[in-house]
């Protein structure tokens, strides 16, 4: 009988989720941060000295220093901009949006210490005599700009007068405003020891007020800007620019737009594959997929997360590792059906049986995202949140919401017998289930013997690994400024570019480029790098003047050797720790020869990536780490399912006697898992081909890096894991002189015989 309570249930739940979120999510879009490389704007890391001698520079005084430049800020009109401490002296400030990217850069770093001082330069005031935001812009009796200061205390400004008139003839209060070291904002030739000269006014009679003007040939925009520093604070510390990065407006919109239809195009094609192979759980999969996104974006917006381009990778790519957990559910789900339980049955033992390779996998993924995230700055930080964030609601969502939607269908008793639905013929029920249980299952892969043909595998990934070996020493990796330093510009042209046409601007500017790579569909954007760093004046004149030829602001990003060098060891230290960590989990949950075996194929795996690099001369920055990483975290999570029905099948042999019973147990494992590896990986490089044909070309690297490590991922998982572990496992049977059979000598006369 059906029970179209638990249907109405389901159509309920689906129609009040949708009508939520299709409220909602417009909202949800508006709330979300955009990042600096969405919208445009700048981030700056700055190293933190001493101004003075005798100076420390602790926690203190980093937090001084972020509130003062928090309030010049807040001058430039940025909404919601990100300061952060970094380390123990260094401060990183993140501007999305700003519109004048080098005002910007000018209000933040300069110094703007007020001093009033008699004729023999002794000091008498400074601006921490200012009221707060005591500052104005305003225009003497003359009409010219000036600068109106009210201080704090009027009896102060009283005996500071009073000692000046003592001081006739010299009875000058002289007005002076120091500089950082190099060039101020007022085009004017200033040094460290030659402060600027605002005016020095003589002071006949004593003053018993708490306002002053400054009298100078200012210009009125001149004038704005010293009110506004002046309000701001003088910074405590000197500050050194040692990584930034400018993003134009332009180049912002056209990569959001991209990634967003590639994003499209992806998923699309992913609920298409859904429907058509698992039939109705694949329609349930795309009910709960959705649900999913909408959750990603909801709880991001919650988190007051700032989204960005490498983010928005990490949720697309999100989707396609959401769908695994689905595979992993379905496929267990058929076996169940194929030895002849009912759907219900089926669906029970199924959700059951497929929970903790899920769980396995995706703690592994999640270990690796956390590495990620601590190691990570900037952008790479903002994707590890996005994947973090992802994985742990696709498990939500697929190991909950996809089980309680199908739940409510099979149920309710509608799919009884309904075989077909779930995309398993009847006609092959009946002989199977009569033969087979689910761990006997034949599949479309049983004439292939994997263990029998390792020694191939293992040569062949060798002589590869040796040919990239001598390759990397030959050709070197094409290494960013992200590691190597020195400084990166993008152009972006309404029409196309000429190498040549690039090169002259730069020489306009005398500034040497290493090289030039032209890219797009008519070579519309321009990308440059060369081994020094611009000034913060010299990138200022260069955005002018490339607006000025190419009609809009270039992205410009310098990093120092010394933030290089860090950047290279942390990628390093990171890899490092995400093994070790997977190394105590597939322990602790498997058994040390399988940590073992999969240690080795990630690292076959990395090698591989790295390896292409150097060969295609790909460029390597910070986002190949990130990809890295990604891939060992879905590589492990293949090669966790695959050993978790490993470790079924060990259950149901108890003892491994012979060599042919680990062969037999990793031919069968992998037979039946076989087909979820490959349909799960298809659906994550279709997230990733999509990315590369229609996304943006700012992590076209990051797309391609992704798309070498997942085929090598499903392949070491396949013929490198599970082989490496026989091998293993080989030794501890010669060990303990149980590998007995005249069988096994004929068929396997290669492994060591007792």
């Amino acid at each position: 009988m059906v029970k179209r309570s638990r249907i109405i249930a389901f159509l309920l739940v689906v129609i009040l989720l949708g009508s939520t979120m299709g409220i909602t999510t417009s909202g949800i879009l508006k709330n979300i941060k955009l990042g600096l490389d969405l919208q445009g704007g700048f981030e700056v890391l700055y190293e933190v000295s001493p101004a003075k001698k005798g100076q420390k520079i602790d926690k203190e005084t980093l937090a001084s220093t972020a509130e003062a430049l928090d309030r010049r800020i807040n001058v430039l009109g940025v909404s919601e901009p990100t300061i952060q401490i970094e380390g123990e002296n260094r401060i990183r400030v993140q501007l999305a949006g700003v519109t004048d990217q080098n005002e910007a850069r000018e209000i933040l770093s300069t110094q703007a210490n007020l001093t009033f001082r008699d004729a023999n330069d002794r000091v008498m005031m400074d601006g921490t005599d200012l009221a707060e935001n005591g500052a104005s812009q305003t225009f003497d009796e003359n009409g010219a700009p000036s600068v109106s200061l009210k201080l704090k205390s009027a009896e102060k400004f009283k005996n500071v007068t009073e000692e000046i008139v003592k001081m006739a003839p010299d009875n000058y209060l002289v007005i002076w405003l120091d500089f950082e070291e190099g060039k101020d904002s007022f085009k004017t030739e200033v040094t460290k020891e030659n402060p600027k000269f605002l005016s020095a006014p003589t002071v006949r009679e004593i003053f018993n007020q708490n306002t002053v003007s400054i009298v100078g040939s200012f210009t009125a925009e001149e004038a704005q800007e010293l009110a506004s520093l002046l309000n701001a604070g003088a910074l405590p510390v000197k500050l050194t620019e040692v990584y930034s990065t400018s993003v134009g407006a332009k180049f912002g919109e056209q990569a959001l737009n991209e990634t967003i239809l590639a994003g499209i195009i992806g998923i699309a094609i992913i609920y298409l594959f859904m429907l058509v192979y698992y039939r109705f759980p694949g329609f349930i999969a795309t009910v709960t997929l959705s649900i999913y996104i909408y959750l990603v974006l909801l709880v991001f917006d919650w988190m007051n997360g700032v989204l960005t381009l490498p983010g928005i990778a990490a949720l697309i790519l999100g989707v396609g590792m959401a769908v695994d957990a689905n595979i992993i559910t379905y496929e267990r789900i058929r076996e169940e059906i194929k030895v002849g339980k009912s759907i219900k049955s089926a669906f029970q033992a199924g959700s059951k049986g497929s929970f903790t390779s899920i769980l396995d996998s995706n703690l592994t993924t999640i270990l690796t995202a956390a590495v990620l995230f601590y190691f990570g700055t900037s952008s790479i930080k903002g994707f590890a949140t996005m994947l973090l964030v992802s994985i742990l609601l696709s498990f939500i969502t697929a190991v909950f919401g996809s089980r309680l939607f199908l739940g409510l269908w099979v149920n309710s008793g509608f799919l009884n017998k309904k075989a077909s639905w779930f995309g398993v013929k009847k006609s092959a029920i009946k002989d199977i289930a009569e033969n087979y249980d689910t761990l006997d299952l034949p599949t479309r892969w049983d004439r292939f013997d994997f263990v029998k043909v390792r020694k191939l595998f293992f040569v062949i990934s060798g002589a590869l690994i040796a040919l990239g070996l001598i390759l990397i020493l030959v050709f070197r990796l094409n290494l960013s400024i992200d590691f190597s330093s020195g400084t990166r510009i993008e152009v972006l042209s309404d029409k196309s570019l000429t190498t040549e046409q690039v090169e002259a601007a730069f020489e306009k500017q005398d500034i040497d480029i290493d090289d030039i790579t032209l890219s797009g569909e008519n070579n519309e954007m321009a990308s440059a790098r060369m081994k020094g760093v611009l000034s913060k004046d010299e990138i200022a004149e260069l955005k002018s003047a490339f607006h000025d030829q190419f009609g809009t602001d270039p992205s410009v990003s310098t990093v120092s050797p010394t933030v290089g060098k860090e950047l290279a060891k942390d990628g390093v230290i990171a890899l490092i720790i995400a093994s070790i960590g997977i190394i105590i989990y597939v322990t602790v949950r498997f058994e040390f020869a399988m940590a073992v075996a999969a240690i080795a194929s990630l690292i076959h795996d990395a090698f591989f990536m790295v390896a292409f690099f150097s060969i295609t001369r790909l460029e390597v920055d910070l986002t190949f780490i990130a990809a890295v990483l990604t891939i060992i975290g879905y590589s492990i999570n293949d090669t966790i399912v695959t050993f978790d029905r490993m470790r079924e099948n060990l259950q149901k042999k108890k003892r491994l006697k012979t060599f042919e019973d680990i062969a037999d147990v990793v031919n069968v494992s992998v037979r039946q898992t076989l087909t979820r590896s490959v349909n799960t990986v298809f659906t994550v490089l279709i997230t990733v081909v999509a990315m590369i044909l229609f996304g943006s070309e700012s992590i076209l690297n990051f797309n391609i890096a992704l798309l070498v490590g997942l085929i090598t991922g499903v392949y070491s998982s396949i013929f490198i894991a599970t082989n490496l572990w026989v091998v293993l496992k080989a030794r501890e049977l010669k060990k303990k002189g149980t590998i007995k059979t005249v069988k096994e000598k004929k068929k396997y006369s290669d492994e060591p015989q007792v």
